[in-house]
């Protein structure tokens, strides 16, 4: 049995953050709601209590009975966690004189605790509080401080409790990876032998255990996670799985033909139907962004039923969600709690089960996944990809004239990328086609043609991004053979937008 932390959370905007630390230090976690502790499971080792928005003496603050959790189980709170802990057993939290935010030096450290061993006077850590502690109960002891704030990181003698009120898990708290790294190795104990490896032995016997001689289909979108589910699921049970890949007029270009291509190389069973003329006929005409998208994603059930039901006795829906889609998070008011699906509707509408075989990974374990199966890196790196295609990225209206001059463009700018060796330097990349037209000159002549801007952006999980500093001599040239190689385009723009406030996607 795979051994884990489990992470309870209170509406903090870091959490994925304790998990993604946790999951670079080799050790399985588990994201639940603050009140959904897993009662009677042998293999937690630990738990961390998250942050939040509240104030612990709120009325509305979300509360859990800390006597749930069993007291062999290592316990650490972090910031509102370590205040709810202190609250709970008679000491004091008050709002703090000013909010405490950003970097502070600790200067005072009890290296002897094993929380805080290799931890050291002067190291850096990240405050984000509006309140303090300003007393523990009786018998508990400050183990570290900064120059604002006493009670920084405390423990319990007698009982494994622990609390800080800065974030390890952020960046900027510089002993923040070995003050985690403590908690699961010295206090929790993790052998802290979870890898992609490990991943794929258990989960593959699992998805055999889980479904048997049946049948499976999966629906492919030429992306990441799609595609490392498929071969994932392919070396559980083999041509059991059946692959679609729908074509729905609006991918890159070239990219159903040359995807079809590489999951022939993987050995999968895939089925690639090219419905174009449905999706162009639909949106014909149609320019507000959220009805393309309605108008897509029918379509797209529409047309994975049809080909899903020529396939005899199929008992499950394989998809590509991870962690991020289908973690269940809070509402600020703690009254909703709310999961994702990547294809809403299509379970039930076929009366299938569904199988969610990467739905534990981050999108970079799902990467490191698909290289520890042997995939080609050209599918393993590829940039997201909106769902929609390309008709997210032409603002206005659908015509295949449209999706012919955005390709060309989108095309010329993603393969410069490549050939300048930036393309593994940015998470997501492409050309947007405005509904706008330019004065220009191209020979002696004046033109009146369309504008393209360029999207680049860096991020780690798309939560957050900012636009990439590429090249001033790669963006001459893109805009250079843009304009001069596809027919239609005489002005080209850079996007230096930053989300927020705007998104990474124009529509």
């Amino acid at each position: 049995m795979q051994e884990k932390v489990i992470i309870l959370d209170f509406g903090s905007q870091t959490t994925q953050l304790i998990a993604r630390r946790l999951r670079e230090l080799n050790v399985y976690c588990e994201i639940l709601p603050y009140n959904k502790f897993p009662k009677d499971d042998p293999t937690v080792i630990g738990v961390i209590l998250s942050g939040s928005p509240f104030s612990v003496y709120d009325e509305k603050a979300f509360r859990l009975n800390l006597a749930d959790i069993p007291a062999a189980l290592p316990i650490l709170g972090i910031c509102y966690g370590a205040q709810f802990m202190a609250y709970e057993n008679g000491g004091s939290v008050e709002p703090a004189g000013s909010r405490e935010y950003g970097r502070a030096k600790l200067s005072f450290v009890n290296s002897n605790d094993p929380l805080l061993a290799d931890v050291s006077v002067g190291d850096q850590v990240w405050m984000s509080h509006g309140d303090t502690i300003t007393s523990l109960p009786t018998g508990w002891e400050v183990i570290a401080s900064t120059h604002d704030v006493k009670v920084g990181a405390y423990a319990v003698p007698g009982e494994k409790r622990w609390g800080v009120q800065f974030h390890p898990e952020v960046f900027h708290s510089e002993c923040g990876t070995t003050i985690l790294r403590n908690f699961v190795e010295k206090i929790c104990g993790s052998k802290r032998d979870w890898s992609a490896a490990s991943f794929i032995e258990t989960t593959v016997a699992a998805l055999r255990e889980q479904l048997g001689n049946d049948k499976v289909v999966l629906g492919l979108s030429g992306g990441v996670d799609s595609s490392v589910a498929a071969v994932l699921l392919n070396k559980a049970i083999g041509d059991r799985l059946t692959c679609i890949f729908v074509d729905h007029g609006l991918l890159r270009k070239d990219e159903f033909t040359s995807v079809l291509r590489d999951y022939e190389g993987l050995g999968l069973n895939v089925i690639g139907v090219d419905a174009s003329q449905k999706f162009f006929s639909e949106l014909a005409g149609v320019e507000e962004p959220e009805r393309k998208r309605k108008i897509i994603g029918k379509g797209f059930i529409d047309v994975f039923d049809a080909e899903a039901h020529k396939i005899v006795d199929v008992k499950w829906l394989a998809q590509g969600t991870i962690y991020p889609d289908c973690i269940e998070s809070l509402s600020i008011t703690g009254t909703t709690i709310k999961s994702h699906h990547n294809v809403g509707g299509l379970p039930e509408k076929m009366n299938l089960k569904l199988c969610e075989p990467l739905r534990l990974l981050f999108k970079d374990e799902v990467r490191a996944v698909g290289r520890e199966l042997g995939m080609p890196e050209r599918l393993i790196s590829r940039h997201p990809f909106p769902g929609p295609g390309l008709a997210v990225r032409i603002l206005g209206d659908i015509t295949p004239e449209k999706v012919r001059i955005l390709q060309e463009a989108d095309d010329i700018f993603i393969q410069g990328l490549r050939d300048w060796g930036l393309y593994d330097q940015v998470w997501q990349a492409g050309a947007i086609l405005l509904p706008v037209r330019s004065v220009g000159v191209m020979g002696d002549e004046r033109t009146y043609e369309q504008a393209v801007a360029l999207r680049a952006v860096t991020s780690t999980d798309a939560m957050t991004a900012d636009w990439a500093r590429l090249p001033y001599d790669f963006l001459a040239k893109v805009s250079n053979d843009i304009i001069n190689k596809v027919k239609g385009v005489n002005r080209v723009a850079y996007d230096i937008s930053s989300k927020p406030p705007a998104t990474i996607e124009w529509e």
